[in-house]
């Protein structure tokens, strides 16, 4: 889709947060699960809420669709001319005036670049292209060692700088901004905020996997999100947590790569080598306040590994779940405040 706000990887390949969508008989009479769907940023969007008056349905689909398409408009590297298309064009030393949205997000883009030290780097789509897994199309062959030293100049989050009084974006060198990995879950964050000005306070908003649920069900339980396995070429439930005025999202080298000479090449790039990732984590799923957030951890700690993306989680208070590649198949390993929301 040409027009659409692609990712680094295919999404819905990447991981799958399917609703357990279970509406129990005790709902009250005027107490309703509605829902609205769609395509966006190359993917599907799903909004379900509930509601007492299922008459809306239409004029908030429309509403979403038009913020989304405003969100694409500004964030899209595919549209030819979005604002963040527009600013990759302009020379190194550029700087624009950021619309509300775009700021936001390459604020936090920035601020979790640098709590990971650089594990999540939003100017790191040019060796992304370069291995094949950007918008210029997929490759066969791994690039040559002096291809990639060539881009790494342009690569690191400290080239862009940011003057929040101004709303001023400015490019020391000649990057490329990729928000892939951060502008779904902002897109998730926006439709939930939509809802809530809609006076809407119970739902469950996802984007291509990533997601963001507020308050309860009818029935007054928890919404339940299942969280794919890794494991074998048939998709399967590993685990299913409970979720409720959170973000979620989730990251996965599993599905999306290529394969040469017997060596396996992640889609996940590591900026502070320009190559693949090579260590054992498969599967990273974060829980935060916003879904933006989630989004962009979950692609650090992919980067960082379990054990480095283990210790930042428990130093930063991150609910977080780790699918870990091993001898004898996946372990898992998860900290306390994601083990508390398991499904039992």
């Amino acid at each position: 889709m040409k027009d659409a706000l692609k990712s680094i990887p295919h999404w819905p390949a990447a991981l799958l947060l399917a609703f357990l969508f279970l509406v129990g008989c005790s709902q009250q009479k005027n107490d309703v699960i509605v829902s609205t769907a769609g395509m966006t940023m190359g993917t599907t969007y799903s909004v379900k809420w509930v509601d007492s008056d299922d008459n809306r349905v239409t004029d908030i689909h429309n509403k979403i669709e038009t913020l989304l398409k405003a969100v694409n408009q500004s964030m899209s590297t595919y549209i030819d001319d979005s604002e963040l298309s527009t600013f990759n064009k302009m020379p190194a030393e550029s700087t624009i005036t950021a619309s509300d949205g775009l700021f936001h997000v390459l604020s936090l883009a920035q601020q979790i670049s640098q709590h990971s030290d650089g594990a999540f780097d939003v100017t790191v789509g040019p060796l992304v292209n370069l291995w094949g897994f950007g918008p210029d199309g997929r490759i066969v062959k791994a690039p040559k060692e002096d291809e990639i030293n060539n881009l790494r100049n342009r690569i690191g989050y400290e080239k862009l700088e940011l003057i929040p009084e101004s709303r001023q974006v400015t490019k020391h060198a000649n990057t490329y901004v990729d928000l892939s990995a951060i502008a779904k879950g902002y897109g998730v964050d926006a439709v939930a905020q939509l809802l809530e000005e809609q006076g809407i306070q119970r739902y469950l908003v996802e984007i291509g996997g990533e997601l963001r649920a507020s308050g309860l069900k009818p029935n007054e339980e928890t919404w339940r999100i299942a969280i794919e396995s890794p494991a074998g070429a048939e998709r399967s439930v590993q685990r299913i947590v409970h979720v409720s005025d959170t973000g979620i999202a989730t990251s996965g080298d599993y599905r999306n790569y290529f394969e040469e000479e017997g060596i396996r090449y992640s889609h996940t790039i590591d900026p502070s080598t320009g190559h693949p990732i090579t260590h054992k984590l498969a599967s990273v799923t974060v829980l935060s306040a916003t879904c933006a957030e989630a989004d962009a951890l979950a692609t650090a700690f992919t980067v960082m590994g379990e054990e480095k993306a283990m210790a930042y989680a428990k130093a930063h208070k991150v609910d977080a779940f780790f699918i870990v590649k091993s001898e004898n198949g996946f372990k898992e390993m998860m900290t306390p405040g994601f083990e508390a929301r398991l499904v039992k």
